[in-house]
């Protein structure tokens, strides 16, 4: 099903005749070819969807449903066009970012500002990382006290060097089936729990979620309500890192080199047809997964009165199961905060990896057509970069910050994904392989969008109040 670095003859990035294959039609030969959507689903449902959803449905209750579904939904065109582009031209995001004017040096303007968000991003992995060890640390405490330094430290280590053994082989294969089967399980329980409320003292009715279909931001809300935006749904990087998986399971080559035939025009409206399926299934379960945090967030926590602050966070996650189910579903929660969060872990690791290497080309450091340099890099980040989230935790240990302000860097660095998306687009896809008409309907709706409320989010980060 998947595709593995090893040499030029297997390399995914390497465009040959040799590596063509004709693609499925319908849903039912689809489905084998589904995959990236899932390490992105992975990536999605963890930080975004227990820790920001659940915090912004805590503060505020029901009243923001409608950012929650908008949030979701509005990113996934531009996604799937990024996503076109890649598998048209076999180069993934940080290559054409590079390619957008103008340039600083060797590095184009939006690849500055995507290093200025991956440096954001210490803090919101970091605060995944911590999330995971705190999970950890109340399940299975060292020294005696859960959540004490001593258990937070050794857990932190354990999360972080586990990572690293795990991820070091670098097979797509491992990254997807890990992925999907580390977010299934919790998910599943917890839409099962969402829609168990109305039959608890935690119940809730049609009167609530229509009162969260008002498109209204309540007062002091807003910093929650951006980051939420930000970080759930498809983000910029989950945007970006999307393209490297298409390449990754192998449509881009399955495609071949663009020798401008109908056949090869054919084969590449056979292959985005299939990504766009693998989009789809992601986007329902992400969707569904943020709803069903979100909802017991604002029907279980904000009634009474709890909010998630510091390490503590998991103990006040936990409250969702045990004031539901019992006492007896702590131990199950903990279970299912590990997996969920540590899923996120799974899909950042090798994904972020990918991009450092991928901009460090860009600036010349290395050759990304070349296999075994680029492997070698590859591998480098995925022992460097846990660690340096590791360390962020520790030094900072507010789990809930960490990821907020990760999200509200996402939102910002969104706009740019929407213009570089929109200049390779223009510049480089044939228009006989654009979209159809809804398609690029829904495109400009969601670029419109995300670009607002991108410029929105930077004016209040500088403290620009709207009345």
């Amino acid at each position: 099903m998947g595709t593995k670095v090893a040499s030029a003859n297997a390399d995914p990035y390497l465009l040959t005749a040799d590596g063509i294959k004709e693609p499925p039609t319908g849903w039912a030969g689809s489905l084998r070819y589904l995959g990236p959507g899932l390490i992105v689903s992975a990536s999605i449902v963890g930080s975004g969807e227990l820790i920001a959803t659940t915090a912004l449905g805590a503060k505020v209750g029901f009243v923001l449903l409608w950012m929650v579904i908008l949030s979701t939904a509005v990113k996934v065109a531009v996604q799937a066009e990024l996503a076109r582009w890649t598998i048209l031209t076999g180069k993934p995001a940080l290559t054409g970012f590079n390619e957008v004017p103008p340039k600083i040096g060797r590095i184009g303007w939006i690849n500055v500002l995507w290093i200025l968000m991956a440096l954001s991003k210490f803090l919101q992995i970091g605060g995944i990382v911590g999330g995971t060890a705190s999970a950890l640390s109340m399940l299975i405490p060292v020294g005696g006290e859960p959540l004490s330094a001593t258990s937070l430290g050794v857990w932190t280590v354990i999360v972080v060097a586990g990572s690293i053994a795990l991820l070091y082989s670098n097979s797509y294969n491992l990254i997807e089936r890990g992925a999907f089967a580390l977010v299934v399980v919790f998910s599943i329980a917890t839409v099962v729990i969402a829609l168990g409320l109305p039959f608890t003292p935690f119940s809730y009715g049609g009167d609530d979620v229509l009162s969260g279909l008002t498109f209204t931001i309540p007062a002091g809300a807003i910093g929650a309500a951006v980051a939420m935006f930000g970080i759930t749904g498809v983000g910029a990087d989950e945007i970006t890192f999307y393209t490297y998986w298409c390449v990754e399971k192998g449509y881009a080559r399955w495609v071949g080199p663009n020798d401008g035939s109908p056949e090869w025009k054919a084969r590449a409206q056979g292959w985005i047809r299939v990504m766009y399926k693998d989009v789809f299934v992601s986007w329902i379960i992400y969707t569904v997964g943020t709803l069903a945090f979100f909802i017991m967030g604002a029907a279980v926590l904000n009634p009474q009165g709890l909010v998630l602050e510091g390490n503590e966070m998991i103990t006040t996650l936990s409250q969702m199961y045990t004031d539901v189910i019992g006492e007896w579903a702590a131990i199950g929660f903990l279970i299912g905060a590990i997996a969920v969060l540590g899923s996120t872990l799974w899909a950042s690791i090798p994904s972020w990896s990918r991009m450092y290497t991928n901009v460090l080309a860009t600036l010349g450091v290395l050759d990304w057509n070349n296999p075994v340099a680029r492997e070698k890099w590859v591998r480098g980040f995925i022992v460097v970069l846990p660690i340096l989230w590791g360390a962020t935790y520790l030094s900072i240990s507010s789990p809930v910050v960490m990821v907020q302000i990760g999200g509200v860097a996402t939102g910002i660095f969104l706009p740019a994904v929407v213009i570089a998306t929109w200049y390779l687009r223009k510049t480089q896809v044939d228009p006989e392989l654009h979209g159809g008409r809804w398609f690029n309907l829904v495109l400009l709706v969601s670029s419109i969008a995300i670009t607002l409320l991108g410029i929105y989010s930077l004016l209040n980060v500088f403290g620009v109040e709207f009345g």
